[in-house]
């Protein structure tokens, strides 16, 4: 309460906020009575009330251009590290083993796979071209996006039910509501190969936790990678921890040097372009610019 008090005084005379992990209450909102904008250091704005804003007729930003590129990347890394188990032939080459290799766990490539992309926004379009760089098939679900606009990247429009079947690999880049939490579940991995891999760096609570732990506790995926979770931080005794096929990050993947630079910077402009120069503002990153009518 003490912080909520502080943040109310402080934030009084505000015609801008620049908001990163923390949560804004729509109490302190309340207190700004000169507030336009609120702009998020980031993509994600689970963190505040959009249709309180849209109620008080406050713009919400984001910073949409920033960091598609670093997650993109996280993303392949993700792909790329739970099918090669690198860190197993750093071990035993370090351990003088060369000659056991044939011992180790079988691997394999991206080239020919089937890529499943849920959320085809501009980080699902960045990964999708990262991907069809190694010449994967990519399979978009999007029933936002035109089947026309996914095409024309060189992927194919399909539906949630049919792609599952013929994944290879998964990931995730939808934004979380009521629409999508627990969007993949219990039945969605019955659905899918057991030699798949699945990756989230969008929002905890998309994946239903339990059920992928139970899915990759009994081989029924291949792998996971997660840099997102239901509860962050995750607690110490989550039951993910335990198991040898699911790679955890602690929701950095937007956290590069060069992508935290482009976020402080696109934040920034957005708020003074929002206030004072409308003229050079990215309305898309914007998100409730149709409720503004800007």
């Amino acid at each position: 309460m003490l912080v909520r008090s502080n943040l109310k005084k402080e934030l009084a005379d505000v015609s801008g906020i620049v908001l990163r992990t923390a949560q804004m209450p729509n109490e302190v909102i309340d207190a700004c009575p000169n507030l336009q904008i609120i702009a998020r250091h980031g993509v994600g704005y689970d963190n505040v009330d959009l249709s309180y804003l849209n109620k008080k007729k406050i713009a919400l930003g984001v910073t949409g251009t920033a960091n598609a590129v670093s997650v993109a990347e996280h993303v392949m890394t993700f792909f790329l590290q739970l099918t090669k188990n690198i860190h197993l032939s750093d071990e035993l080459t370090r351990k003088g083993k060369f000659q056991e290799k044939g011992n180790l766990p079988s691997f394999f490539e991206l080239y020919q796979k089937n890529v499943l992309i849920l959320g085809f926004g501009r980080i699902g379009q960045a990964v999708a071209k990262r991907c069809l760089g190694f010449e994967m098939n990519v399979y978009v679900y999007d029933p936002y996006v035109s089947k026309d606009t996914i095409e024309k990247m060189g992927c194919h429009s399909i539906s949630i039910e049919d792609s599952l079947k013929l994944a290879d690999f998964v990931s995730v880049h939808l934004p979380l509501n009521d629409e999508t939490k627990n969007f993949i579940n219990a039945k969605s991995f019955q659905e899918m190969k057991d030699s798949c891999v699945i990756v989230n760096t969008a929002r905890g609570g998309i994946i239903n936790e339990q059920d992928l732990y139970q899915a990759l506790k009994d081989k029924k995926l291949r792998a996971a990678g997660l840099d997102v979770y239901e509860q962050e931080p995750p607690p110490s005794d989550h039951p993910l921890f335990d198991l040898s096929n699911v790679l955890l990050t602690p929701h950095n993947a937007a956290l590069t040097l060069e992508c935290r630079m482009r976020m402080a910077v696109e934040v920034c402009e957005t708020v003074s372009f929002y206030l004072k120069n409308k003229e050079k503002l990215n309305l898309q990153n914007i998100i409730n610019r149709k409720e503004l009518g800007i």
